[in-house]
């Protein structure tokens, strides 16, 4: 009878265990022990490795330095960054997953499934593509710029909340991975010496980088499915620079999924341009409108017959499919039918003038 009721109280002591979460082993983290870490940044390395690095941030009053492993997984990375330093990296501050350019060509699910599967990495950190050496970025600018690891979060939380780049975390690009036919999109940074710039949205095909968009189909896109809204749109090849310029998208495909019409309403104002005009007369402003009308129609039908040619969706025009009582194409046929569909562009533009008109 005793023997049963140790039995039976030894049974409850493990439930208590399991349902609080709590390991019967207790871990030390007092806060001298302890340095929380804000970002990993995996580039290539010798080999088959890859080079792993995170910037130690300082609890007490130190000088903050890079520390870099070369690992064959992302795991054996933790286990190294601790035999570097003498507190214990901690990864449930992790903010940020930057990934090289190189990597990101290869496939990304490897190191994002390793990520999904430590509970104390939150799926809200925000993932980006580097082109150049980020390694060579932090350690120009430790001296320059302070609190640099959170200036970069800060960035990314700042445009998270007001658009006008691309922005996504683990959670948006996982998501956007199992939805069929859809293409994540991920931002793409340059890193070099002095400047870590923003260069566009990077386009994946499953898990793969294949595309990143140049400075005009950068521009359509946050108008198109984004943001539908820009501060300033600089179109270089006409000398016109944009302001405050908001976007009203209407999508049509027609029954047989073999034509796509994409109507634009622009409204913004005229900011600068290049030309000798002080007073614009109304049918200069018209023929302005007109000609910026024509390059955008050109260049947004450009943009998608190199999406199509890719076989990726980045807009998410496979939802238009959806009919009433039916479901929407499956990944295999909207692939299909996207690649051969016929696209319609039209822009409809209305600009304030910089100064004012003349009639």
């Amino acid at each position: 009878m005793k023997h049963k009721h140790t039995k039976i109280l030894f049974v409850i002591f493990v439930n208590m265990i399991v349902l609080s979460g709590c390991s019967p082993i207790a871990e030390e983290n007092l806060i001298e022990e302890i340095a929380p870490v804000t970002f990993w940044s995996i580039q290539k390395g010798e080999g088959e490795n890859f080079r792993m690095s995170t910037l130690v941030p300082p609890l007490v009053k130190e000088k903050k330095r890079l520390l870099t492993v070369q690992v064959d997984l992302l795991k054996e990375g933790m286990q190294g960054f601790n035999l570097k330093y003498y507190r214990e990296l901690k990864v449930g501050q992790l903010r940020m997953l930057l990934i090289s350019e190189e990597i990101a060509k290869e496939g990304i699910s490897p190191l994002i499934d390793t990520i999904l599967t430590d509970p104390d990495i939150s799926k809200r950190l925000y993932l980006a593509i580097v082109r150049g050496d980020f390694d060579e970025y932090i350690n120009s600018q430790l001296e320059v710029q302070e609190d640099l690891d959170y200036y970069l979060y800060r960035m990314f939380k700042h445009y998270d909340n007001q658009g006008k780049l691309t922005v996504v975390n683990l959670h948006q690009f996982m998501k956007t991975l199992h939805s069929p036919a859809h293409s994540p999109v991920v931002p793409v940074f340059e890193a070099s010496d002095e400047n870590f710039q923003y260069q566009g949205t990077g386009i994946f095909k499953n898990d793969k980088l294949i595309e990143t968009t140049n400075n005009i189909e950068e521009q359509i896109y946050q108008l198109i499915d984004n943001d539908h809204f820009l501060k300033y749109f600089p179109i270089r090849d006409l000398s016109f620079v944009l302001g405050h310029v908001k976007a009203n998208v209407q999508l049509y495909m027609d029954k047989t999924y073999s034509e796509l019409k994409l109507n634009v309403q622009l409204n913004g104002r005229l900011d600068e341009i290049a030309r000798a005009h002080k007073l614009l007369t109304r049918d200069e402003l018209s023929r302005f409108e007109s000609e910026i009308e024509l390059y955008l129609e050109k260049q947004t039908t450009k943009f998608l017959k190199k999406l199509q040619e890719n076989k990726v969706d980045p807009l998410q025009l496979r939802k238009y499919t959806l009919r009433p009582f039916s479901k929407p194409l499956n990944g295999k046929e909207w692939s299909n039918r996207w690649e051969r569909m016929e696209v319609k562009v039209d822009y409809d533009l209305k600009i304030q003038p910089l100064t004012g008109t003349k009639n």
